[in-house]
């Protein structure tokens, strides 16, 4: 039984990071494909890079035929913090998560996935942690895909507007626990 209702808070509070990423990524799929990316292939660099500031740092290298190795490196400086975040979270996970178990948490390790569990009171288990980011992750990628089919759909006004979604997120994120403190 304590699986279950450890599945349920990682979903409940998985829902408003997901949520916020889906905004985010759409402004992501937009700017792929307004550089040239296909809608598919933005949604499957969103699936397997989950990071906003890599994945937009990486569309002006790739449209401008960057070498990989500069490409590797700007992904590298961006994201070097995940690792220090990963480090601190593992301080936070219960015993029986294995290596493996950790190797994937780490994956979608971002800043909210992050804070959320870091805030959580007590050790988090694998159950928790895996349920924390499956909404998030699924709707980062077809926040993606959305926003690349719809790039041609929306008004430049709007469009540009979008650019600003990452910090409403952020704020999103921060604000209700803030306020409850």
């Amino acid at each position: 039984m304590e699986r279950r209702q450890e599945v349920r808070n990682g979903l409940k509070d998985g829902i408003a990071i997901g949520m916020g990423y889906f905004s985010v990524s759409f402004a992501f799929g937009m700017q792929a494909v307004s550089v040239g990316i296909s809608p598919w292939i933005a949604a499957l660099m969103s699936l397997t890079n989950m990071t906003s500031a890599g994945q937009f740092a990486s569309l002006p290298l790739i449209v401008q035929n960057g070498s990989l190795i500069e490409l590797a490196l700007t992904q590298l400086v961006i994201n070097l913090r995940y690792a220090l975040m990963s480090l601190s979270l593992s301080q936070k996970l219960d015993q029986e998560v294995t290596i493996k178990d950790r190797l994937i948490i780490a994956f979608a390790n971002t800043d909210e996935i992050f804070a959320s569990a870091s805030a959580r009171p007590g050790k988090n288990t694998k159950y928790y942690q895996f349920a924390l980011m499956v909404l998030p992750i699924i709707m980062w990628t077809l926040g993606t895909l959305c926003g690349g089919f719809i790039n041609t759909l929306l008004p430049e006004s709007l469009r540009s507007a979008l650019g600003i979604a990452i910090y409403g997120m952020f704020l999103a994120i921060f604000i209700p626990p803030a306020k409850k403190r």
